[in-house]
């Protein structure tokens, strides 16, 4: 299923950890060449494109955060696993993906919360981040997301993916992003996983570099 819109991301202690480990490998070497962060963020994950998307993503040094909806976290537990590995941070995409404005308090409640546990049972953290499907949000549905702790991450720029733009255009909505800012793109795209080596070399001829987004103000910070 494809997001249209913006919001959250997550990461807990226990992942930042493990993702920081990996860091080591791709993200110091660039790191006195970062003149400001930038957050690539992948929705509706994990399933069958997962692995392929996080070998090209440290094979290009990128770190991203990836809004997993809670049902592929419950079913694909070791792609939950293999994205924390990679060095990716893990945040709430909802349960089945649904538009949470549309549903009474308690099954927001319900999308939110069995999403964390499903993430935190795969080994993905508890997410301090969350990504309303589709963008939609209003008062009821971030009252819920700060219940459990998460900050709502929309986004700056939207690459267009889910609506078929191709390689090309996706490299082009990354080079629209400033520091701080942060980009929706979705996990299961074949022209999204094309473009990750042009989005590296992108980011770098800019002196960017992939960040983690900061549960306290939502922005690409440095990891």
């Amino acid at each position: 299923m494809l997001s249209v819109r913006p919001l959250a991301a997550t990461v807990t202690v226990a992942a930042l950890a493990a993702a920081g480990a990996f860091a080591v490998d791709a993200a110091p070497a660039r790191a006195a060449a970062c003149s400001g962060y930038v957050g690539l963020t992948f929705d509706d994950g994990p399933g069958g494109n997962t692995q392929t998307l996080l070998n090209s993503l440290r094979a290009n040094g990128l770190r991203a955060t990836m809004f997993n909806t809670g049902q592929n976290a419950a079913s694909y537990p070791a792609l939950v696993r293999a994205e924390v590995s990679a060095g990716m941070w893990v945040a709430n995409h909802s349960y089945t993906h649904p538009n949470l404005t549309q549903l009474p308090q308690g099954q927001v409640d319900s999308e939110l919360a069995r999403t964390q546990q499903s993430i935190a049972n795969a080994g993905g953290g508890t997410p301090r981040l969350f990504r309303p499907p589709y963008g939609a949000t209003n008062a009821t549905v971030q009252s819920v997301a700060a219940k459990y702790g998460m900050r709502q991450v929309l986004w700056d720029v939207d690459s267009q993916d889910w609506n078929n733009a191709s390689t090309d255009a996706i490299v082009a909505a990354v080079g629209r992003l400033g520091n701080g800012q942060v980009i929706l793109m979705h996990d299961g795209p074949a022209n999204t996983r094309a473009a990750i080596p042009r989005i590296a070399q992108n980011l770098a001829s800019r002196g960017l570099c992939p960040g983690t987004i900061s549960p306290t103000t939502g922005r690409a910070v440095a990891p």
